[in-house]
């Protein structure tokens, strides 16, 4: 809404398999837009329209993929939500239909649009910042609502809707008004904490390194809070292992913390070297924990303590529930329309979304499996055990 009109854009349709939300939807961008918006039953009907140019996939966490490739090969560019994949299936599938179609696709990692967000990336790229060694991501909320829809719930009629399209290629169950509605809290249509909140932070990660995956994974867990009937975990830490496969003598770790219990809705982000850190929660670079030169002097070594750099910030970064038309995200649509337009590649190209669901997808191995997970190269496959990892 804030770009439309510069860059020449409308909606003019919206797909939606229930009813109630396909003719809300449709009543709304009406409204907004000033002209003529379709109600579409499914996307084989918005697609076979021949009315749409590219389309917005905010849609459970694991029909992103899929829905990723319906939209390409109907010959449309897509704004896509993350988590990318939450299967190497669909992942690996999703990547090959983009690039042999070439469309433009912009994966929902705003960060990638933030400007304190390319300074840190800059300043860490020109060698200043040193070897990095260690970082820390947390993402905790105290939101006892949150991915709960209590009162729409029984708003949700089987008959309204198509269960077996939502469910796509995840194993039948019966229909379930709380999967359908609260899909983040039951895996196999969402790994929860991972595909939600770490996609995002680790996502900069992959950015400001240039490394497309962990090289191990482990984690730990569990349903400390919520007793609600959900199976993934309000809890969760994982320990990364980063750096190049051809040299173990390198690397560094990362690890990320989140639960959804005693939190004050703060993700931190914060890259550590010898010299200093990095802190996008302050979005300051400092000395802070940096080796002194008395230290250094001690062991007949140079310090190289970092500068003290404020970095810019025009958008902040939001955890609330309800992010509305903030500024990051904002930037990030308007980068995709903008890409639509010149045909370049976006901040965040597909390969941003294949690389953070590896990521994901590795988390969520060892999380139910208990064991370290890895990556095979030449498969492209999450191992465990010795074994692919299924779901």
């Amino acid at each position: 809404m804030n770009h439309y009109k510069e860059l020449n854009f409308e909606v003019v349709g919206v797909s939606d398999i229930w009813k109630l939300r396909r003719e809300q939807g449709a009543a709304m961008w009406k409204q907004k837009m000033g002209n003529e918006v379709k109600a579409y039953r499914n996307n084989e009907e918005l697609y076979g329209s021949k009315t749409v140019d590219a389309v917005f996939i905010g849609t459970a966490d694991f029909q992103h993929a899929l829905h990723t490739i319906e939209a390409v090969k109907a010959g449309c560019d897509a704004y896509v939500e993350k988590p990318f994949a939450e299967t190497m299936e669909d992942n690996k599938a999703a990547l090959k239909a983009v690039k042999e179609t070439g469309k433009i696709v912009q994966i929902g990692s705003q960060r990638r649009s933030g400007t304190n967000y390319h300074a840190a990336n800059d300043f860490i790229k020109s060698g200043q910042f040193g070897p990095i060694t260690m970082v820390e991501l947390t993402w905790n909320v105290n939101q006892p609502g949150r991915w709960r829809r209590p009162e729409l719930l029984k708003e949700l009629k089987e008959q309204d809707t198509d269960w077996k399209r939502f469910i796509m290629n995840r194993p039948f169950e019966k229909f379930d008004p709380r999967i359908y509605l609260e899909y983040r809290l039951f895996w196999p249509y969402s790994s929860g904490l991972p595909g939600q909140w770490m996609s995002h932070q680790i996502d900069t990660v992959h950015w400001f390194t240039g490394l497309k995956h962990p090289r191990s994974v482990v984690a730990n867990g569990g349903i400390y809070q919520w007793k609600d009937g959900r199976r993934n975990w309000d809890t969760l830490l994982a320990a990364f292992d980063y750096g190049p496969l051809d040299d173990l003598s390198k690397g560094f770790q990362v690890t990320f913390g989140s639960r959804m219990h005693n939190g004050d809705e703060r993700p931190a982000e914060i890259y550590y070297s010898n010299g200093g850190e990095l802190n996008l929660i302050t979005n300051k670079i400092s000395p802070q924990g940096g080796l002194t030169e008395k230290m250094a002097a001690a062991m007949g070594m140079k310090a190289n303590l970092l500068p003290k750099i404020s970095l810019p910030n025009n958008e902040q970064v939001v955890a609330s529930a309800n992010t509305g038309g903030d500024i990051l995200t904002s930037n990030h649509v308007r980068n995709w329309m903008e890409c639509i337009r010149s045909r370049k590649q976006p901040n965040a190209p597909v390969e941003a979304g294949y690389s953070h669901s590896i990521a994901n997808i590795m988390t969520t191995a060892a999380a139910h499996t208990g064991a370290k997970a890895t990556f095979d190269e030449k498969t492209q496959e999450v191992m465990v055990n010795g074994k692919v990892f299924k779901y």
